[in-house]
């Protein structure tokens, strides 16, 4: 009995991790001088967010890192509320900014690692570069970040594995009118969607390879990873 309420367990807690993930919301443009808010949530992209006091493992213990863009990179502080946490930051030149965490789970799903990826861009002034920066394992967001998305003009997407382009992956498009769709990247690492409603997308995508490794002592036989990124569309 003890055995099968261990399995039992396991179970969910894997089922658990393979449906959430984490996810950092901001504004997409920001100014000089101003504070920039940003939230981070762990959730199904169609569910309201987790309590923190149920999130996986310890994905709470996550870090949030900023790149600004002449490449520095800045540990932000954070802080808990009921189902998400807070931070912010205030530009300090024109360009875009990448919002990242990368935080493997402490605990292991039977000999699976599982990685949770995340980013944000938000772009202040007229930047000369629109490229949002790739600092995790495994990345996908816009190819270039722009002001405004809009209804009916395609969105580029790029990701890349271990700094190379990922192809064949397969990323999940959830729309605000819970509309879902898939594409798959080419070999440089590129995919493109249409929306079709303004609104959220949450963008998400998962890898999962055999690697071989310990985690907190524990070895382990495969990893998963995945990664996630948002994009506010507007009507036409």
């Amino acid at each position: 009995m003890k055995r099968l309420l261990s399995s039992l367990l396991l179970t969910c807690l894997m089922l658990n991790a393979w449906g959430h993930a984490l996810w950092i919301q901001t504004s997409p443009t920001g100014q000089k001088g101003q504070k920039q808010a940003v939230r981070i949530t762990y959730a199904e992209p169609d569910e309201a967010p987790e309590k923190i006091k149920d999130w996986y493992s310890d994905v709470k213990a996550f870090e949030l890192w900023l790149i600004s863009p002449d490449g520095n990179k800045t540990k932000l502080a954070t802080t808990p509320a009921d189902n998400h946490y807070n931070a912010e930051f205030i530009p300090q030149q024109e360009g875009v900014y990448t919002l990242a965490v990368g935080h493997s789970a402490k605990e292991l799903g039977g000999t699976t690692k599982y990685q949770f990826n995340a980013t944000a861009a938000v772009m202040v002034g007229q930047p000369k570069s629109l490229t949002v920066a790739s600092p995790n394992e495994l990345n996908v967001a816009v190819s270039q970040t722009h002001n405004r998305y809009k209804v009916g003009q395609p969105i580029a997407l790029s990701s890349t594995f271990k700094t190379k382009p990922s192809d064949k992956l397969q990323i999940a498009v959830h729309s605000p009118s819970g509309w879902n769709r898939t594409v798959q990247t080419n070999a440089d690492g590129q995919a493109e969607f249409t929306p079709l409603w303004p609104g959220t997308y949450f963008i998400e995508a998962s890898k999962t390879e055999k690697e071989s490794g310990e985690q907190d002592g524990k070895p382990y036989k495969s990893v998963w990873r995945c990664a996630t990124y948002i994009v506010e569309v507007a009507k036409p």
